[in-house]
């Protein structure tokens, strides 16, 4: 039976077929195992998805929203001047899974698995199931997140972990971090504790870094650090672009080298900046995050060095900072990978074979609608940050044969808004373009551009 994971993030959704075999693949998306979960609806009506959408964000970007996830608790948003429901956008970028799966299998996968953080109520989760309809998907079976990467941790590495122990894990990916504490029973993993950072990420490292600059050029460059910070003209967009994409790479230099420089377009720059100096930007976040982590242990009324091991999952969480922090602060040093962005979805698809301790009590199918959860302050609104946390150093972690098949390489990164000031999104392929159809469309009274 050909199996499809899916795990749908804020900046990026990464994707996985299991097949009859056991065997484990990831879906490529321009060689890529990462699709920027971003869409444009472009004037004639076509919806571009993953990297395509990003290429045109420049030219309008109200008609860009680079973070669908984060509007889920919005019942519609605009793109341009059009109104569509959000689980029908969420649509699109799932669309583009189907049809590369449909392409690598040649049909439909017989079961789809989708994964949502833990703290998600019934509500979202409906949501993300209607997304998955709209998409053309079979009805999937949602598992959290955590119990994903729990289940990786048991399967994929053969890490043990006994009946009543428990296992914490620190998933920072691009644009949120959660902590969860799970414990193993007989019948699988079951959720302890859970709390959550939603505005802490790879994206707000990125800004710290361009904030960090700002202090150095936007005095000596006034205008045109202006004009590259918030950009009305075509041009300036793409300055901005490109700064954000060599901010990005500068920080994944970062984790491997003591040094990177970034180039600053239209001011002609180069800016040189140290790992201290990037430790030092977002160390404030990264040791909010342990404490996140050490009150989640303390709700599950368990100690650090009660937990089997802390698993780091999330493209961010290979900053070694992090892990740095983890074991400075609570005393255990945490199990680390070349590859944390596949993690949850490659654990999904192993919920339920020998060895991974399954799912205690998973949600299949359409739950019933409900009322959700309290929006975020200042949540809802389009976000336009740039996405992705950079591939730092990789820390590998020894680990045995897995139970199923032959060892398998990582798949690659998935580097995943709040209302901060815009920032650009990273970069996945598009879908092939496809008009915009669907209840909830409509013309949108006259506005002002939102920022780019």
């Amino acid at each position: 039976m050909r199996v499809l994971g899916i795990d749908f993030g804020t900046s990026n959704t990464v994707a996985m077929l299991r097949m009859p075999d056991g065997r484990v693949r990831p879906l490529l998306f321009d060689g890529s195992p990462m699709l920027p979960s971003a869409v444009y609806l472009a004037p004639d009506g076509r919806m571009l998805v993953g990297r395509d959408a990003e290429r045109n964000a420049r030219v309008d970007p109200t008609r860009f929203e680079p973070n669908p996830k984060r509007r889920i608790d919005d019942s519609t948003l605009f793109l341009g001047e059009q109104e569509l429901p959000v689980p029908r956008v969420m649509a699109y970028v799932l669309e583009q899974v189907l049809t590369e799966a449909r392409r690598q299998i040649g049909g439909n996968p017989a079961e789809v698995r989708m994964t949502h953080p833990a703290r998600w109520g019934e509500r979202r989760r409906s949501i993300l199931v209607e997304a998955a309809r709209f998409a053309g998907l079979p009805r999937p079976q949602l598992i959290a997140e955590p119990v994903g990467a729990a289940s990786y941790f048991t399967s994929v590495l053969g890490t043990a972990v006994p009946v009543g122990r428990s296992l914490a894990i620190y998933d920072l990916g691009g644009g949120t971090f959660d902590a969860t504490v799970v414990r193993r029973t007989q019948t699988g993993f079951e959720v302890l504790a859970e709390e959550g950072l939603p505005d802490v990420g790879g994206l707000d490292f990125d800004h710290a870094i361009v904030e960090h600059l700002g202090k150095t050029y936007s005095q000596s460059h006034a205008e045109t650090w202006a004009k590259l910070i918030n950009p009305q003209e075509a041009g300036d967009r793409r300055y901005r672009r490109m700064l954000y994409e060599d901010v990005r790479g500068a920080k994944e230099m970062l984790s491997r080298t003591s040094n990177a420089d970034i180039h600053l377009p239209a001011l002609e720059v180069d800016a040189h900046l140290t790992r201290e100096e990037f430790e030092s930007l977002v160390k404030p976040y990264l040791e909010g995050t342990v404490e996140c982590l050490k009150r989640t242990i303390a709700q599950a009324r368990l100690e650090p060095k009660d937990m089997v091991g802390i698993f780091l999952v999330g493209g961010s969480s290979r900053i070694p900072l992090a892990g740095h922090l983890i074991h400075t602060e609570l005393g255990v040093a945490p199990t680390t990978l070349e590859q944390p962005e596949t993690v949850v979805v490659e654990g999904s698809l192993a919920v339920g074979s020998p060895g991974s301790g399954g799912q205690r009590r998973p949600v299949s199918g359409m739950p019933r609608p409900a009322q959700g959860p309290p929006r975020r302050p200042g949540a809802p609104g389009p976000a336009t940050r740039p996405g992705g946390p950079g591939p730092g150093p990789a820390r590998p972690v020894a680990a045995p044969q897995r139970p199923q098949a032959p060892p398998r390489p990582p798949a690659g990164p998935r580097p995943p808004a709040g209302p901060m000031p815009p920032r650009p999104a990273s970069g996945a392929p598009g879908s092939p373009p496809r008009p915009v159809s669907g209840p909830g469309a409509g013309p949108r009274p006259p506005a002002g551009p939102r920022p780019p």
